[in-house]
C-alpha cells in the first residue's frame, strides 16, 4: 500500500452563514487519510455531517456551505483551488460517486445504453467501435443478467437492484481511484444488499480502488469496510479498524448506536438512544456528546474531550475512554408476547388475487384467461386483534400490493377482504364507509410523499380529527396534544412545517396522524427504512407502546429482517406475490422451514466484520413467477426434480407451528438442516 494518501483531509471546517451573519459549523476540524486500496465507512445519526463530509472528499459543497477552514488533497491536489474545467476530468474518472436515490441520478427518459454510452464519451474513455463493448463489460461486472436486452431499457423498467446495478456500472466506468458511496444500498431487500456489498468487495479487491462509504447500517459497513470513522455533531469522535469499534467501540456515542441495532439473536425491542443531536452552533463548551452520555461528569460539560490514542489503535474524542470499554451494553427490552389463545380476528383475506394489467378488450369479449401470471395470488391470510403480522420478502414480492389492497388503493381481481365478524370490506376505497376509513389507516415509507408541505402539524392532525369525530375546537386542540404527547415531541411542534422536522420527526407526525384516527388496523409500509438506527429504535419502541395501550393491529412490511423480528408476533414470508411460509415469529426465525426463508435469513447483516453470510441462492430478478410448479424453482438450492416445475406445491402443517408450501416433504427438510 503506497504511503501517500488519494484523498488527505486536514483539519477540514465547513459551514453556513445564519440569519444573524454567524458562520455556523456543520463539520469541525476533519483529519481523515485515505489510501489506495482501503475502505473507509463514515458512520453516524442523520445530520453528524457523514454525506457532506463524503462529498466535501471530492471537492463539492451543497448550495449555502462553505470552506471555513482547513484542506482537501487528492493526489497531491488542492481540490478546492482546482478550477471547474480540472474539477470535471477528475470526477466520474479519478473520483466517481455512487448516490443512495439511483432512480432519481438515472435520467428517465434515456436508455440503459445511452447513458452508459455518455460517461464514455464524455471521458474519451473509449473509441466508437470499443463503445458497445465496454458497455457490455460494465453491466456483466455488475452481474446484471441479459446485458444486451437490458441495455435498450430505461430506468422505470428495472427493480430497484437493477437501477442501484448500473448506477455503479456508471461509476465504474472511468476505472475511479477511489468511489464514494452515499447509503448505496438503503431500501434494497436483504439479498440484493447482500449481493451488491459482495459485488463492491470483490471489485474493490481486483482493481485496488478504494471505498469511502457513508451508511447508518452498520451491518453494511461491518461487510464492506477495514476501517471505520463515527462521526456526531459534525465531528470524528471515534475511528480505528471496523473489528474494534464495532465490537468494543471506545465512545459511549458508538455504544448506544450498537446497542440500537435490532439483530437476529435478540429476543426483543433494542434500545433507543436518548435525546438528540444539538444544531448546528448549539454543541455545548464541552463535549458535544455530554447531554446524551450515560457516563457523562462535570468536565465533560466544561471541557472538550482530547483525542486519545487507544493500545487497540483506536482514536476516541472522549474523557473517558476505559470506562466505556468496561461498561456492559444494555440488554434488549423484552417484548410481551402475544396471546394467541384468545383470538378476536379483526382482518381476513380469502383467496386475494391482485392483477397490474387488466384483460385486452379482445380478451374479455372471448372470455380469455389472462396471459400473465397475477401479481399476488391466493393469499389467505387472518389477523387478530393487537396482533402484529410482519410480511416479508424481495423487492416485487408484493408485500406493499397487499397492504394497498387492504387500504383499498388498489382493488384486487379476485377474492375478498373482512372485518371482525365477517362483515364484508368493500374493496375500493370511495365505497368504503366513514367508519370503516377510520377503522384502517396507512403509514408511508417516505413521510415526505405523505405530508402536505404546506400544511403545519397543527392542519395535518386537524384533518382526521375534523373527517372523522363530532368535536369541538378545544376537544380537536387536546386531541392533537395528547398525540404529540404519545409520540414524544410535544405540543410546541403544532406550528411547524414537515420542512423544519428532521426524518424521524416527520416519520413520528406521520404515525401520529394514523393513531389520531383511533384505528383497529394500521398499514406500516417500510416505516423505518429510511431511519438511522437511533432514530429507528425509539420509532419501533414507539409502535410497540401504541399497541400495548391501544391494542392496536399492525401488518407490517419491511425488508429489514431483524426489524421485522423485533416487532412482529407472526411472519408471512412472500415469493413472487404467493405465499411461501407462515407462523410464530420465533419458529419461522429459528427454525426456517421454507427454501425460500432460509435464503433470506441467510442474506441478512449483522455489525460483526467476521459475520459470514449464507448466499444460498442465485443473484437472479425474476419478473414473474412460471406458469406452472412452485414459483420459488428457479432459484431454489433444495429443488428435488420435476415435480416441482410442474405441480403448484402443497401446504404442510409442521410441528413447529410453522406452515409451509412446499415438496419437499418436513423431515426431509429437518434432515438436511440438521446437517
Amino acid at each position: 500500500m503506497s504511503k501517500t494518501p488519494l484523498i488527505n483531509i486536514k483539519e477540514l471546517s465547513v459551514g453556513f452563514k445564519s440569519k444573524s451573519g454567524e458562520m455556523l459549523p456543520v463539520l469541525r476540524s476533519i483529519n481523515l487519510a485515505l489510501h489506495a486500496g482501503e475502505s473507509l465507512g463514515l458512520v453516524g445519526e442523520s445530520g453528524s455531517g457523514k454525506s457532506t463530509l463524503a462529498l466535501a472528499a471530492m471537492g463539492y459543497l451543497k448550495s449555502g456551505l462553505s470552506l471555513m477552514e482547513g484542506s482537501v488533497s487528492f493526489e497531491h491536489h488542492d481540490i478546492f483551488n482546482l478550477d471547474h474545467k480540472r474539477l470535471q476530468k477528475i470526477w466520474g474518472r479519478e473520483l466517481a460517486l455512487v448516490p443512495q436515490n439511483s432512480g432519481q441520478s438515472l435520467t428517465p427518459t434515456m436508455r440503459v445504453g445511452q447513458q452508459l454510452r455518455e460517461v464514455l464519451e464524455f471521458h474519451n474513455l473509449k473509441k466508437d467501435k470499443a463503445i458497445q463493448q465496454r458497455i457490455i463489460q460494465l453491466l456483466t461486472q455488475v452481474r446484471l443478467p441479459e446485458p444486451e436486452t437490458l441495455l435498450t431499457r430505461f430506468p422505470h423498467e428495472l427493480s430497484g437492484g437493477q437501477q442501484q446495478r448500473v448506477a455503479i456500472a456508471m461509476a465504474l466506468a472511468g476505472e475511479p481511484k477511489v468511489l464514494l458511496l452515499d447509503e448505496p444500498t438503503t431500501g434494497l431487500d436483504v439479498t440484493t444488499q447482500a449481493h451488491i456489498l459482495e459485488l463492491l468487495r470483490e471489485i474493490a479487491t481486483k482493481t485496488h480502488m478504494a471505498l469511502l462509504y457513508v451508511s447508518h447500517d452498520l451491518g453494511a459497513i461491518a461487510r464492506v469496510c477495514d476501517e471505520v470513522l463515527v462521526m456526531y455533531a459534525g465531528q470524528a469522535v471515534l475511528n480505528g479498524s471496523a473489528k474494534t469499534v464495532l465490537r468494543s467501540p471506545s465512545h459511549p456515542y458508538a455504544r448506544g448506536l450498537l446497542a440500537s441495532i435490532p439483530k437476529l439473536n435478540d429476543p426483543g425491542l433494542p434500545d433507543a438512544l436518548e435525546g438528540r443531536p444539538p444544531a448546528p452552533g448549539q454543541a455545548s463548551a464541552g463535549c458535544a456528546f455530554a447531554d446524551r452520555c450515560f457516563i457523562a461528569q462535570d468536565i465533560c460539560r466544561l471541557e472538550p474531550p482530547k483525542v486519545n490514542i487507544l493500545t487497540d489503535s483506536q482514536k476516541t474524542r472522549c474523557h473517558f475512554p476505559d470506562q466505556v470499554k468496561a461498561i456492559t451494553l444494555k440488554k434488549v427490552s423484552a417484548k410481551k408476547k402475544f396471546n394467541f389463545k384468545n383470538d378476536v380476528l379483526t382482518l381476513s383475506m380469502d383467496k386475494m388475487s391482485i392483477r397490474y394489467k387488466n384483460k385486452s378488450l379482445m380478451d374479455q369479449l372471448l372470455r380469455r384467461p389472462h396471459k400473465e401470471p397475477a401479481t399476488v395470488d391466493c393469499i389467505n391470510l387472518s389477523i387478530s386483534k393487537g396482533e402484529t403480522l410482519g410480511l416479508v420478502g424481495e423487492s416485487g414480492s408484493g408485500k406493499s400490493t397487499i397492504l394497498k389492497t387492504i387500504a383499498g388503493l388498489l382493488q384486487p381481481s379476485g377474492g375478498t377482504i373482512s372485518l371482525e365478524n365477517n362483515s364484508y370490506l368493500p374493496t375500493a376505497v370511495e365505497y368504503r364507509s366513514s367508519d370503516q376509513l377510520r377503522r384502517i389507516q396507512l403509514v408511508f415509507q417516505n413521510p415526505d410523499d405523505s405530508l402536505n408541505p404546506r400544511h403545519t402539524v397543527k392542519q395535518i392532525l386537524e384533518q382526521p380529527l375534523k373527517l372523522y369525530f363530532n368535536l369541538t375546537k378545544k376537544q380537536v386542540y387536546e386531541k392533537s396534544v395528547q398525540i404529540l404527547e404519545q409520540v414524544r415531541l410535544g405540543s410546541h411542534y403544532l406550528d411547524r412545517l414537515p420542512s423544519q422536522l428532521s426524518g424521524g420527526e416527520k416519520q413520528r407526525i406521520a404515525i401520529a396522524r394514523a393513531f389520531v384516527a383511533e384505528p383497529d388496523i394500521v398499514l406500516c409500509d417500510e416505516v423505518t427504512s429510511a431511519l438511522d438506527v437511533s432514530v429507528q429504535a425509539a420509532v419501533l419502541e414507539l409502535l410497540d407502546e401504541l399497541k400495548q395501550t391501544q391494542r392496536t393491529t399492525y401488518v407490517f412490511v419491511s425488508h429489514d429482517l431483524a426489524v421485522v423480528k423485533a416487532l412482529s408476533d407472526r411472519v408471512a414470508v412472500l415469493y413472487q406475490g404467493r405465499l411461501c411460509e407462515i407462523g410464530p415469529t420465533d419458529q419461522v426465525y429459528n427454525k426456517p422451514s421454507h427454501p425460500y426463508t432460509e435464503v433470506l435469513l441467510g442474506a441478512v447483516l449483522e455489525p460483526d466484520p467476521d459475520h459470514e453470510l449464507k448466499l444460498m441462492a442465485d443473484d437472479i430478478v425474476e419478473l414473474a413467477p412460471p406458469e406452472s410448479g412452485c414459483p420459488f424453482q428457479r432459484r431454489c438450492p433444495r429443488i428435488i426434480g420435476d415435480i416441482c416445475k410442474s405441480l403448484a406445491p402443497p401446504w404442510q402443517t409442521l410441528p413447529t407451528g410453522n406452515q409451509i408450501c412446499c415438496h419437499i416433504p418436513w423431515e426431509e427438510l429437518n434432515k438436511t438442516q440438521a446437517n
